[in-house]
């Protein structure tokens, strides 16, 4: 087994394994939490469709394992949830803790360029390649996945990264959604200090790792994606979404298949129930 296990927890008729394993993409230790419900449990194991969870900045797998409870919709639904982490954790870059949005558990899920981060904070590649293939070829758990029936979604900078990657790997995720995303970060305070840390200041580059200019360039056929944002979010008053830009790059490019729903709350009021009625939408 490539991954060691470090807890397996009962949840919702499932378990929830926390994870972790050597990365070759970050040359570190990276952690994971996955949750397989009670229908994969089966002898002989039943493989169930996957969905992947980016968190948002600060975070860790705990955060949304742990509090969002989403196992518990997918318990119902026959739903693989997989946790990865927000970035490489413990590593010994100078100023990598120093602030909350940038560095450590702020890597904006890109491959960044820029010392002392190139060569470690590929996150990108990390959660597009090597992580997905490396649990769906896991001789244990590769078992329980389908590794055809793949989505992905995450909140605030996770919900930026789940559109990026569903964008940039067009027929890879069966459909992406995402609550208070940062839609446009190369526009936004939080984008531009990590863009200009990770990728230097190309701002040309920036928008090759920003989903509002990535619709431009849309090669996929009509978007299977959903966004959620709710207005008494303060971060959205502060122009750190900025969900109306993803909007109207989409209305110009002629891109279809999409919607965004404003709630006039500071969260969607369920998650789980977001992400799953999202799921259901497009997979009966």
């Amino acid at each position: 087994m490539a991954f060691t296990t470090k807890a397996s927890i009962a949840s919702f008729g499932g378990k929830l394994l926390k994870l972790t394993h050597a990365s070759s993409s970050t040359g570190t230790e990276m952690a994971v939490n996955v949750f397989l419900p009670p229908q994969a449990l089966t002898t002989p194991p039943q493989k169930v469709p996957v969905l992947i969870f980016l968190s948002g900045l600060t975070c860790s797998p705990e955060n949304c394992s742990e509090k969002g409870f989403l196992q518990h919709a997918a318990s119902r639904r026959g739903l693989a949830i997989v946790y990865p982490d927000t970035s490489p954790k413990d590593v010994d870059i100078a100023g990598a803790k120093d602030t909350y949005d940038f560095g450590e558990a702020a890597s904006f899920y890109i491959d960044a360029t820029q010392a002392p981060y190139a060569g470690v904070y590929n996150m990108e590649t990390y959660l597009a390649t090597e992580l997905p293939a490396t649990l769906f070829a896991d001789a244990e758990l590769g078992a329980f996945f389908d590794a055809a029936r793949v989505s992905i979604t995450g909140h605030s900078m996770g919900g930026h990264g789940a559109l990026t990657l569903y964008l940039k790997n067009p027929g890879k995720y069966a459909s992406v959604s995402a609550f208070a995303p940062i839609s446009n970060p190369s526009k936004c305070p939080w984008g531009e200090k990590a863009f200009g840390g990770y990728l230097g200041p190309d701002r040309d580059e920036w928008k090759k790792h920003d989903a509002t200019e990535l619709l431009a360039g849309w090669a996929g056929q009509d978007l299977k994606a959903l966004i959620d944002v709710g207005t008494g979010d303060n971060f959205y008053k502060q122009g750190q979404l900025l969900p109306e830009n993803f909007e109207a790059a989409a209305e110009k490019a002629g891109v279809k298949g999409y919607e965004v729903r404003y709630q006039k709350v500071s969260f969607p009021p369920s998650p789980f129930f977001f992400v799953l009625f999202f799921w259901s939408r497009f997979h009966g």
